[in-house]
């Protein structure tokens, strides 16, 4: 199996980064594209009793298991499935896990993408979505209220202490790593850009695999 091209989303939380994945794959037409969400492999809190768990810093690095992220996209990379958990974002708890193939792209999606060196060098075209902070704030809140179970204090509380604090801290300062800032989140453009770098990455080597069979063939090269 031919390597996956390897595209990373980042951006901070609430700035789109779920939805332009959802319009990539569709757009992106047949062959599979892997969506990796990096928020799958939050660290299992199960040692901690249910009332402290809400009050940990889930914006930090050290929140994740990069490490076996890493290892997942190597070995999706290398073209063999992967088990990736299922994390419950109410009781802080992984439940279990999801078979994952890899196909013709991989998107590896996250805020703390770019944070990661092991990580970044895994990624072949980096993307970093900017949002206003007003517009994430509001659109993570209108997420946490109504998919995760939280009230609006808690939802300020937690952007306050941790979300906004670790944003200025790690997202912030990892867009430097991005091959490409994205101003307008999902806008078509930033899709039709995304789709056709997966494409074309499609085409290239479909290109290769056709002069290579010239070549042993006699023909003319496929130009």
């Amino acid at each position: 199996m031919e390597r996956p091209l390897v595209i990373g989303i980042a951006g901070g939380s609430g700035s789109g980064k779920t939805t332009l994945v959802t319009r990539v794959r569709r757009a992106a037409g047949p062959g599979g594209v892997t969506v990796i969400h990096h928020d799958s492999y939050y660290l299992d809190r199960g040692v901690y009793p249910p009332e402290e768990r809400g009050t940990l810093n889930y914006d930090h690095p050290d929140s994740l298991d990069s490490g076996l992220l890493v290892r997942h996209l190597k070995k999706l990379v290398a073209g063999v499935p992967v088990t990736v958990p299922v994390y419950d974002f109410r009781t802080h708890l992984r439940r279990g896990g999801k078979r994952v193939v890899p196909g013709k792209a991989i998107i590896v999606e996250g805020v703390l993408i770019y944070v990661e060196k092991r990580l970044r060098d895994l990624i072949d075209i980096k993307f970093f979505i900017d949002a206003d902070d007003d517009i994430r704030f509001l659109r993570r809140m209108d997420r946490d209220m109504k998919t995760r179970g939280r009230q609006m204090a808690s939802v300020i509380s937690q952007y306050l202490g941790t979300v906004r604090p670790m944003h200025m801290d790690f997202v912030l300062p990892s867009r430097r790593h991005a091959d490409i800032i994205l101003p307008r989140g999902a806008a078509p453009e930033a899709v039709a850009v995304i789709a056709a770098c997966i494409r074309s990455s499609h085409l290239r080597r479909r290109r290769q695999r056709m002069r290579a069979a010239a070549a042993v063939e006699g023909f003319p090269g496929v130009s």
